[in-house]
């Protein structure tokens, strides 16, 4: 079945609907766009077709385009990829250019067919793109929908003529927000911001632009770029409030990505030369600066670990067959910020809650987290007064134990201390049926020992969520040395429901996200103990892309919680505890009450109101930098190796299953710099063996932390990378 079909009513106006087979959304594939241009073709030769309406057989629009196609192109043809992917783009340009000049007079600009576009719902990139080439978009009234270009997050940029229209259409300046951040908005706020034309009641929709299209002269359906004396909204280049705006942008793209992703400088250069040239040009330079970001390997590595990675996971690529493991109703222990988070995230999923503390203030407490968050969304009118009481009502704020009954799943998540956790677990299983998961949510304690205080240790599991849990998207999921199948399932489909992307881990110290963020923040404060300029630290950090440096990153979490993490650890280690410099300055700090941003009193120094400002002077007496800094070079890598050596390890170790896992998990989980698709990806990208000899220069100055594990060593002497080797999920152990 074609992905587009068109049919033509009684007053000659073809309905061209977008419907792809077996999808929930729409994409666009490379045989649909042959077949689009087939029935614009067809549209406008035929006599009696008077205009064309593009609309989606689903209640959203489109998606937009199938990032395999693109990987495709350029994998198929290994002599020429950058001349088959610039060849495919302006295939997609000429199709876009079609429908926009819509068979009229090049010169006269008259005697063309109108052809607008009805959304019913979210339209994202291409979903997107297509529309902006018609001649009018309308939008069905739904403020669940989401439009624009998100392109840029996952290492691209609108590249089927996003980027020029959308700057032509409205300016580079109004148009930033939308082609730089990859700002969405709802159908309202599209229209406010200029992105759509009408916003209809869903019911009217095609009705609406049938009408449109009948009324429509030829001027209406004229592009203002294509109009004689067009003239760039906010100013060209060359003229003095342009030559400002693009000035200013440039500057602002560079203070947000620090120059680590080469998307965004793609995207500038795009937009600047794109604007010195007459339209159809520009659209060839937009094609050229595409090419060449897919043809970058950050960007390679960005799709892969971000789209197709991510979604692989959201799917179920680790999860065992166990049968349909849907959560219908949960228990959460503890309403502090996390358990009222998970509450928060399960209710908003349509899981019925059962929310516990030790006393009924606390409870409420939890449960009115769920209330101020649920108030924004109605104030940002994201979602109606009705819907916020009818999510609320899913929580049940009590002390009460047996109002656990009937839970088919668990999620502990008091205070972290194991005979806390383990009186809590007797306490539920008391209460709920034999059947239910039982998971912990814990970030440290190991998972086997916690399960020893239950009577179901097959049916125990760690479910480790990120602070904020509304916001945080990875959920780590750790199996215990009893933790069966069905339980890894039902904690998969947890995860799947609250829309969250899971990683599933073994059980050892840390896990696997902790193992490695851990390492990265201790770099950072052995540092400062050495002499290291704070600013150097958290600056290199940035730079290598990373969105926090570590002395803020440990200011964010808390500087009392890395010094009890630290004391847990070398309790347990003994002797073979080596980060007795970390303690030196963490414990100082501690003992200053300087506690981080919780007290407005870190690493940095804080105003009254909380606002972060420079770093604290008294850190300079207690550890005065140094006379001669490193480069900033040895810095970065410093910080980066620390993390990417750990990920190797848990990898090696069996704590981690799966590399994807290992990349999606640290981009989503700490942020590790996303513009190199995670540390797996990152190790490919510049070779095992120079990632090896990086490693031997910085374990000959800093010691064994650095030393490159055997599996590194054994990678890089076969000549292999980590993906062609383990990328299909095959474990270290296979």
């Amino acid at each position: 079945m074609a992905d587009f079909k068109m049919d033509t009513d009684g007053d000659g106006i073809a309905v061209i609907t977008w419907d792809v087979e077996g999808r929930s959304m729409n994409v666009m594939t490379r045989d649909a766009w042959e077949t689009l241009d087939g029935l614009i073709d067809e549209a406008l030769s035929n006599d009696s077709i008077k205009g064309a309406v593009i609309t989606s057989g689903k209640d959203t629009f489109a998606a937009g385009m199938d990032l395999n196609v693109l990987a495709k192109v350029r994998d198929e043809n290994p002599d020429s990829p950058a001349a088959a992917i610039f060849g495919m783009l302006m295939e997609a340009h000429g199709v876009l250019r079609k429908i926009e000049r819509a068979g009229m007079d090049p010169k006269t600009g008259k005697g063309g067919k109108p052809i607008a576009a009805a959304l019913p719902g979210t339209a994202l990139g291409i979903g997107y793109e297509l529309p902006l080439a018609c001649h009018r978009v309308f939008a069905a009234d739904n403020p669940k929908a989401r439009i624009g270009l998100p392109e840029i997050k996952v290492g691209l940029f609108p590249g089927a003529g996003g980027t020029t229209r959308l700057v032509r259409k409205m300016g580079a300046m109004a148009a930033a927000p939308f082609i730089l951040e990859g700002k969405l908005s709802n159908p309202a706020k599209s229209k406010s911001a200029g992105l759509v034309d009408e916003v209809v009641p869903p019911g009217e929709l095609l009705s609406r632009a049938k009408e449109w299209v009948l009324a429509a002269t030829d001027k209406d359906i004229v592009k203002p770029w294509d109009e004689k004396g067009y003239k760039m909204p906010g100013g060209a280049p060359y003229h003095p409030s342009g030559f400002m705006t693009y000035v200013g942008a440039s500057a602002l793209v560079h203070s947000n990505t620090f120059g680590a992703y080469p998307a965004a400088k793609a995207l500038m250069s795009a937009v600047y030369e794109g604007a010195l040239v007459p339209f159809d040009t520009a659209l060839r330079v937009e094609a050229r600066h595409f090419t060449s970001v897919l043809m970058n390997p950050s960007s390679s590595a960005m799709i892969r670990s971000l789209f197709l990675n991510k979604e692989a996971l959201e799917k179920g690529a680790k999860r065992p067959d166990a049968g349909d493991q849907r959560v219908r109703r949960i228990g959460v222990l503890g309403a502090g910020m996390m358990g009222a988070g998970i509450a928060h995230v399960s209710a908003n999923a349509g899981i019925e809650v059962v929310l516990i503390d030790r006393d009924q203030e606390a409870a409420d407490k939890g449960r009115f987290h769920s209330e101020s968050i649920l108030d924004k969304g109605v104030s940002r009118k994201r979602i109606t007064p009705e819907e916020k009481e009818v999510i609320l009502g899913r929580i049940e704020a009590t002390t009460d134990y047996a109002a656990l009954e009937g839970c088919d799943l668990i999620v502990e998540a008091v205070f972290e201390d194991p005979s806390v956790k383990a009186d809590v677990t007797g306490r539920a299983e008391a209460a709920v049926p034999d059947d239910c998961v039982f998971a912990t949510n814990t970030s440290t304690l190991p998972i086997t020992d916690l399960a020893k205080a239950s009577k179901r240790p097959e049916q125990f599991i760690g479910i480790h969520f990120f602070s904020p849990v509304d916001r945080m998207l990875l959920v780590e999921i750790i199996k215990g040395r009893k933790t069966g199948d069905r339980a890894v399932a039902k904690a998969l489909d947890f995860v799947r429901q609250i829309r969250k992307t899971p990683i599933v881990v073994n059980d050892e110290r840390f896990f696997y996200a902790n193992r490695c963020i851990i390492p990265y923040v201790n770099e950072g404060i052995r540092m400062v103990g050495e002499g290291v300029a704070p600013a150097l630290i958290d600056n290199a950090a940035k730079l290598a892309g990373m969105p926090l440096g570590p002395l803020q990153l440990v200011d964010e979490t808390s500087i009392d919680l890395g010094a009890r993490i630290a004391r847990a650890t070398k309790a347990a280690l003994g002797g073979a505890y080596a980060d007795g410099e970390v303690d030196e300055v963490i414990f100082w700090m501690e003992d200053q009450g300087r506690l981080g941003r919780k007290n407005n009193a870190g690493f940095y120094a804080y105003d009254d109101k909380g606002k972060r400002g420079e770093f604290w002077r008294g850190l300079g007496d207690k550890f005065p930098k140094a006379d001669v800094q490193p480069d900033l070079a040895t810095v970065r890598h410093r910080l980066l190796m620390a993390q990417v050596l750990e990920a190797v390890r848990a990898f090696e170790a069996g704590v981690l299953e799966d590399i994807r896992e290992g990349d999606v998990g640290a981009i989503l989980g700490w942020g590790f710099a996303p513009w190199s698709g995670g540390p797996f990806s990152w190790l490919d990208m510049i070779g095992a063996a120079d990632a090896i000899g990086l490693s031997e220069k910085l374990e000959a100055v800093h010691g064994a932390r650095f030393a490159a594990p055997e599996l590194l060593k054994d990678v890089a002497a076969s000549g292999e990378t980590f993906y062609g080797r383990y990328g299909d999920g095959t474990a270290m152990a296979a």
